[in-house]
């Protein structure tokens, strides 16, 4: 017995040997092949390509899943047991199935027959043997390392499924917190529609589809990418701006600058023929006429408004009138207006005079709710008081002027009341009111001239109780006196223009844009500032009488 301990004592290293060399060897390949396994099984290489481990993307949003949202964990998950099965199946085959089968047959490795028995005998009692401990040995510490590897990729991914999704509420939150110091509320400039936009459609300019929900959140933090590949970006700094976007409501165009500018909502409230399309008219050519001089940058906000505007020249230059606006409620007329470094969407409506010939028609006008501020255009000649003072010759001047059939105060009436129901904030919002057809008034000898003081020469003709009633309602008041018949047509008057602009400049001045110097210390061209302080425990909802 001790002389055969030599013996085994071989035989024991013999196997030792083995099972150790297939330990080394098995650990490498099998450890190359799962890691190898898991790097080709994270999912499709080509961009574009769909993966039927990830559900189709719904009609509401034509975008794909973003990676983080759910494609990042399948991903890591399936190339994680796809990695463990390479291992254990090359353990079954060829180590065991052939390698293993082969010496205990006492077959070498490839499957050739051992040449003396002594060597078979070997094989098939020490070497197979060593061969299948070292082989489950390998892969079983393949399998740790690799689970290992695994589990530290899975902590890396968390970190940044984490910092995606933390990303989302960080980056709404800051293009939210931009907009509101930004005073940017985008609103829908429609008929019918009117309503709050807080996030647009944006159409992909690749294909026909339309995005409603492009911004950080489950289809991409920084990007969405359509159905078709092309990718879109999801918040204003990365360019969303430059997308055709388009009203969630009505499915309309909206401005470019929308959502990136603060809309200044401006209508113009007067009877019919009260001179409103006209005088809008000599305000958009007033804010040109101040362009012109370097004191802005004026520009349309789309080739729609752009049209509407030269329409409504034309009509000017041929006839020298502007026919009465209908057709129920108005779109806005948008300009941007720049000063410096800051602009404005100027968002200008036009309704019709019957509009404000009942509440309940101003009721419905929608668009009033979002006025940050109201022009009142006052045909002084349409009141009675007015029209009882005047002779046979300037009643005659007076008629040819087609006054309104609505006096200034009857459509003030109209409007307060409703305009406080609408807004729920008219004590904070400003009029300019604008007394219209100046270069008839100026004719007229029956009464005063119009001067400097307009809300002063207002009262002199009769309307104090309109001047005050302004005063009160509203946080500020301001008056001018405009021809816009020299401020349009052929051959008009740049200073009647640029005169014809300022009300619109004191109104976006209150809206940030250093605009108020160009609409005079006092209102250049008859404007002044009235506010009216209240006495103690004196009620705001009190109403003049026009006497």
């Amino acid at each position: 017995m001790t002389a055969l301990t030599p013996v085994f004592a071989f035989l024991g290293w013999v196997a030792l040997v083995a099972a150790a060399v297939c330990l080394g060897h098995v650990l490498w390949q099998l450890l190359g092949m799962g890691v190898h396994a898991v790097w080709r099984a994270l999912g499709p290489w080509q961009t574009g390509l769909g993966d039927q481990r990830v559900p189709l993307v719904g009609p509401a949003e034509p975008a794909h899943l973003g990676y983080w949202w759910r494609q990042m964990g399948v991903d890591a998950s399936t190339a994680a047991g796809y990695g463990m099965r390479v291992v254990w199946t090359a353990f079954s085959d060829p180590w065991l199935e052939r390698i293993a089968r082969n010496l205990f047959h006492g077959r070498r490795p490839g499957g050739k027959p051992g040449e003396v028995p002594l060597t078979r005998f070997l094989m098939i009692v020490f070497v197979a043997p060593g061969t299948v401990v070292g082989a489950f040995l390998g892969a079983l510490l393949a399998s740790v390392l690799l689970g290992a590897a695994l589990a530290v990729f899975a902590l890396l991914l968390a970190l940044v499924w984490l910092g995606c999704a933390a990303a989302v509420p960080v980056l709404r939150g800051v293009e939210r917190g931009w907009a509101l110091a930004r005073g940017i509320r985008v609103k829908c400039p429609y008929p019918g529609c009117y309503r709050p936009v807080p996030l647009a459609v944006h159409r992909c300019p690749n294909c026909p589809a339309q995005h409603g929900s492009l911004r950080p959140g489950r289809y991409g933090v920084l990007w969405h990418v359509c159905t078709c590949g092309h990718r879109l970006p999801t918040t204003r700094i990365a360019g969303r701006g430059r997308l055709t976007a388009l009203c969630p409501h009505c499915d309309r165009n909206l401005p470019g600058t929308a959502g990136t500018t603060r809309v200044v909502h401006a209508p113009l409230v007067g009877g019919t023929s009260s001179g409103k399309t006209m005088l809008m008219a000599a305000m958009v050519e007033g804010l040109h006429a101040w362009a012109r001089r370097g004191d802005l940058t004026v520009e349309y906000a789309s080739d729609d408004d752009r049209r509407t505007a030269a329409d409504l020249k034309q009509e000017l230059n041929r006839t020298g009138w502007a026919h009465a606006t209908t057709g129920g409620q108005p779109r806005a007329l948008m300009l941007t207006v720049t000063r410096g470094r800051r602009r404005r969407l100027l968002y200008l409506y036009d309704p019709m005079g019957e509009s404000v010939s009942e509440a309940e028609r101003v009721r419905a006008q929608q668009y009033l709710a979002h006025a940050d501020g109201v022009l009142l255009v006052a045909d002084v000649l349409a009141d009675p008081k007015v029209r009882g003072r005047l002779g046979p010759d300037d009643a005659a001047r007076a008629g040819a002027a087609r006054p309104s059939a609505q006096g200034p105060w009857d459509t003030y009436q109209r409007l307060t009341g409703e305009l406080a129901a609408l807004t729920g904030r008219r004590a904070r919002l400003s009029v300019a009111t604008v007394v219209t057809k100046r270069d008839v008034l100026d004719q007229l000898v029956s009464l005063p001239v119009p001067g400097a003081r307009i809300d002063t020469w207002l009262e002199e003709i009769g309307l104090g109780g309109l001047v005050r009633a302004l005063g009160h309602d509203f946080r500020a008041a301001r008056y001018w006196a405009v021809s816009a018949h020299a401020a349009t047509g052929t051959g008009p008057l740049e200073s009647e223009q640029r005169r014809a602009a300022e009300p619109l400049l004191w109104l976006l001045a209150a809206s940030g844009l250093r605009t108020g110097a160009l609409a005079g210390p006092g209102g250049d061209g008859g404007g002044r500032e009235r506010r009216l302080r209240l006495r103690p425990g004196q009620d705001r909802e009190k109403r003049y009488s026009p006497a």
